[in-house]
């Protein structure tokens, strides 16, 4: 179970050994969270699958519309929606056969974290960016 009191070598763990990140929301506004953060992840070395039914491309990678456009392994999804949406995008990501559902800063569920968290490791309400700057460096 992936929580606020999973340890930080699991998290280096998980970080170390993922190299595709699928971005659920990610935006082509540079001012945005959600490409401020995928952005630096991609300068870390990990490949970037934006979804986005609303763009074309951004960061240099073409934008899927959703997670069951994605035809390559990833490992994990990043959530950039909000909490309503959470379910949705969980259950997507179990038919992908992602490992890993992060949930950005402020998004959290409980009944998705109860209903769910057997099936994939959901990390919620944590910074993907911060928890790399804590582990990695």
């Amino acid at each position: 179970m992936y929580n606020e009191q999973t340890s930080n070598k699991t998290f280096k763990r998980l970080l170390t050994d993922s190299k595709t990140i699928a971005v659920v929301g990610l935006s082509n506004k540079p001012h945005r969270t959600s490409y401020q953060i995928s952005k630096l992840m991609q300068q870390q070395g990990y490949k970037i699958i934006p979804v986005n039914p609303t763009i074309d491309e951004v960061l240099g990678e073409k934008s899927v519309p959703s997670l069951s456009d994605i035809h390559e392994p990833v490992d994990i999804v990043n959530v950039f929606r909000k909490a309503i949406f959470l379910e949705d995008i969980v259950t997507e990501a179990i038919a992908i056969k992602a490992p890993v559902v992060w949930a950005q800063l402020g998004i959290y569920d409980e009944d998705v974290f109860k209903r769910y968290h057997n099936q994939v490791k959901l990390i919620m309400n944590t910074c993907i960016k911060v928890k790399y700057y804590e582990v990695m460096n």
